[in-house]
């Protein structure tokens, strides 16, 4: 008789754990940068130029800077999700599908390790 596994073995939830802090490093890095960029004040050098362009300017500043807002809301977003994805690997959840409860295919969490849902449940949104 096929066992079904209900849950990952400690190797692959290492595994899994190496590639999260991974992610969350480097996601990390990609907000400090994003929050430097809209928080940057610098004077580009509009000063002796005309009202027109410098309006221009100041306008395209400000749509760059909620852009940078924006994508660093998701990147906190995303830092939240894979530090919750470590809880789960924790309180021994992680893999499992919060809608199917069944097992999350391996290659899925490796591609999208702060994952809930298995492709099943997925497609069912």
């Amino acid at each position: 008789m096929l066992e079904v596994k209900t849950k990952y073995n400690e190797s692959d939830l290492q595994e899994f754990k190496a590639i999260i802090n991974k992610k969350i490093a480097r996601a990390e890095e990609d907000l400090a940068l994003l929050k430097a960029a809209y928080k940057n004040d610098a004077n580009n050098g509009t000063d002796d130029t005309s009202h027109t362009f410098k309006s221009f300017d100041e306008g395209s500043e400000v749509m760059n800077k909620e852009a940078n807002v924006q994508l660093a809301i998701r990147q906190e977003k995303f830092i939240r999700d894979l530090n919750n994805a470590l809880l789960r690997i924790e309180n021994g959840t992680y893999g499992i599908c919060r809608v199917t409860r069944k097992l999350i295919q391996k290659e899925r969490l490796l591609l999208v390790p702060h994952t809930t849902l298995s492709i099943e449940a997925k497609r069912k949104q």
